[in-house]
């Protein structure tokens, strides 16, 4: 037996050593889990600010330099928000793969509820409409909707993988479909554009700077 073998038998030097190993394994696993969030926050920062300023423009009374078909406008949303939730379940996958019992069974839970929401989401709005619901209402409804659905995602990913850069963000997205919603339509896909999606994206860069400053 070589020395390189017998070193790799040898036991711990004691009870501080293997709860320093045990804690740097930890934050090993914590920063490979955490690693795609940020990507996460970045896609849907842009997927908003391309969605929802999309809708201020297809909307009357919206953007007063370029007007485009509400059709479109609609078609490029809704096309912003599934590219983002994509983004959001290949990382949920990612972050899942390889771990067993209840950590891998949230994370399958967690990503599935993303498209589930959205659906119940622009389900609802739909039957609103067809109750005769005029499009201001609409308008109205499906942003902040969506804006209160992503933020409690986030919610629950702080508490899942106790992240608080997503539970202040969570937060902060909530609050802002709120506010969004007093501005009324269609000024309010603007305030979404630019302070839901420009949040997203600031807290992706923050997140991300902060994981590479951490040990490893």
């Amino acid at each position: 037996m070589d020395s390189d073998t017998r070193s790799d038998d040898l036991p711990l030097g004691g009870p501080d050593e293997a709860l320093a190993l045990i804690r740097e394994q930890q934050r090993t696993v914590a920063q490979r889990q955490l690693g795609g969030i940020p990507w996460v926050l970045v896609a849907w920062g842009v997927s908003w600010f391309i969605g929802f300023l999309a809708l201020w423009s297809g909307y009357e009374g919206g953007n007063p330099w370029l007007r485009i078909p509400l059709g479109v406008a609609a078609t490029i949303y809704g096309l912003a928000l599934l590219a983002a939730s994509g983004v959001t379940v290949i990382s949920v996958t990612r972050i899942s793969r390889g771990v067993r019992g209840p950590s891998n069974f949230s994370g399958a839970v967690y990503g599935i509820t993303w498209f589930a929401g959205f659906a119940a989401t622009y389900l609802i709005g739909i039957a609103l409409a067809r109750a005769g619901a005029d499009q201001a209402l609409v308008s109205l409804y499906l942003p902040s909707a969506f804006g209160v659905l992503i933020g409690l995602m986030y919610l629950m990913g702080a508490a899942l993988w106790r992240s608080t850069e997503q539970l202040v963000l969570g937060a902060l997205i909530v609050l802002t479909s709120v506010i969004a919603a007093f501005f009324g339509a269609p000024t309010n896909n603007l305030v979404m554009a630019l302070l839901g999606g420009g949040s997203l994206v600031v807290a992706g860069i923050v997140m991300r700077l902060s994981l590479r400053r951490r040990p490893s």
